[in-house]
């Protein structure tokens, strides 16, 4: 599928876009910022980007009270679909966010329960109502909030009325946008037969649609599969990525990535693609959480090196810091402009050497060499062999290891590499040596 072979640009519009927290019902052609963007996406790299919500909403996007409008404070759908062909037109993809787990307070069918109680047509829409309790909004009635969260009231996906208002949404964000996938927000609390009928569904409209879901712990697998979604979020080795770094200790992502993608036949996730991000919208920026700078652009190769789907959170690429005891602003601000500087230009290389490379977008997974500070690890099909090797060390080191063959070509750089006695890694390097 298309996504196994692209770099994804993770973007949170309302806080992109510079709009008010609170929505003000004040329509403003916002979104429309992100035309501005796309010579930048382009140069870095990008082919596919991942909004997050869009759609009209109470506050922050994710408690939604119309899931066919966009939301005013980022302008209308007709400058989002004009957004939406600008980005198609220059290769890259659209892939939204489908909060279908929760709603918000200003959801018309929730307004109705409120209003009307037990006469209203909607009370089967949501996953408990009690007339006998109380909520903290004093509503004369108790919801099930997600993770107690009552301004995110938890939709029934086993009503089907609820079931076909949301399809019959997808199908209008397809057909207006022209979109090309979903993640879907916290999936693993989705009703499984639900994803099941959501695959079936994206998939008779858009064979190639992709579905990608929001996963933490467990095994991937249990919605990661032929029936539910494609793809998952790799938060297992989210962890691994800085730790590794920050711990100056190898193993631990290493250790990942051979439980998720190793030779051993009891490994979880052989031959699928899982999504691969060093931050988001959610968590401190990867900038702020590296003791050491110089690991920044290390922490990148090592992101598309691995087996995955490479993302790139906006304003991460030149580095920039946010940490989340800051608050969920701090993460998600608005930048008047792009910046380019060497981190940039270093991922627009990573990029161009992951998209065009078979071995780095569907190669097996094999460590070479592990030390505290360093690793080589093997990506490969029948067709190409690619060594990622890092260097998380100030001090230069001289790699012996079988490399079976005798020369290379660095993706990166496009330098040629000899393996004869022993593969030079200078201190804070890394390499995607393609194998002759």
């Amino acid at each position: 599928m298309w996504p196994y072979e692209s770099v994804f640009y993770q973007i949170y519009p309302l806080g992109f876009a510079g709009a008010p927290f609170e929505n003000d019902g004040v329509t403003v052609s916002r979104i429309l910022k992100v035309l501005d963007w796309i010579p930048h996406l382009k140069k870095l790299g990008v082919n596919a980007v991942y909004f997050c919500p869009v759609f009209e909403s109470d506050t922050h996007g994710y408690n939604t009270r119309d899931y066919r409008k966009i939301d005013c404070r980022l302008g209308t759908n007709e400058d989002f679909a004009a957004v939406c062909d600008r980005l198609h037109e220059n290769g890259i993809k659209v892939v939204l966010d489908g909060v279908f787990n929760h709603c918000g307070r200003g959801f018309r069918a929730f307004k109705d329960v409120l209003k009307n109680r037990e006469g209203s047509p909607y009370v089967g829409w949501f996953n408990r109502i009690d007339f006998y309790g109380n909520s903290n909004y004093n509503d004369g009635l108790w919801y099930e909030g997600w993770e107690g969260n009552y301004d995110l009231v938890k939709l029934n996906l086993k009503n089907e009325d609820v079931i076909n208002y949301l399809f019959e949404s997808v199908r209008g964000w397809i057909e207006e946008f022209r979109i090309d996938g979903l993640r879907l927000d916290v999936a693993y609390c989705l009703d499984e037969n639900f994803l099941a009928r959501l695959r079936q569904f994206t998939s008779s409209l858009k064979p190639d649609f992709w579905l990608l879901g929001e996963m933490l712990h467990g095994d991937y697998n249990r919605l990661m599969n032929d029936r539910m979604l494609h793809s998952a979020t790799n938060y297992e080795c989210y962890k691994g990525l800085y730790s590794s770094f920050n711990s100056m200790n190898m193993f631990e992502i290493n250790h990942s990535l051979m439980r998720q993608f190793g030779p051993e036949n009891w490994t979880l996730y052989k031959g699928k693609h899982l999504f691969s991000f060093v931050d988001n919208h959610d968590v401190t920026r990867i900038a702020s959480i590296l003791k050491n700078p110089a690991h920044l652009p290390l922490i990148y190769a090592l992101e598309f090196g691995m087996p995955g789907i490479p993302c790139v959170y906006y304003g991460s690429e030149w580095g920039e810091k946010a940490e989340k005891s800051q608050g969920d602003p701090a993460l998600r601000p608005s930048f008047e402009a792009p910046q380019w500087n060497g981190l940039c230009e270093y991922i627009s290389k990573l990029s161009e050497a992951k998209k065009g490379s078979e071995a780095l977008n569907y190669g097996s997974f094999r460590s070479v060499l592990l030390t505290n500070k360093q690793c080589i690890f093997e990506r490969k099909t029948q067709n190409e062999r690619v060594l990622v090797a890092i260097n998380a060390d100030s001090e230069d080191f001289v790699a012996h290891f079988n490399a079976e063959a005798g020369r290379a070509v660095d993706l990166i750089t496009g330098e040629q590499h000899d393996f004869g006695g022993g593969s030079l890694l200078p201190g804070y390097s890394a390499y995607f040596w393609k194998t002759e």
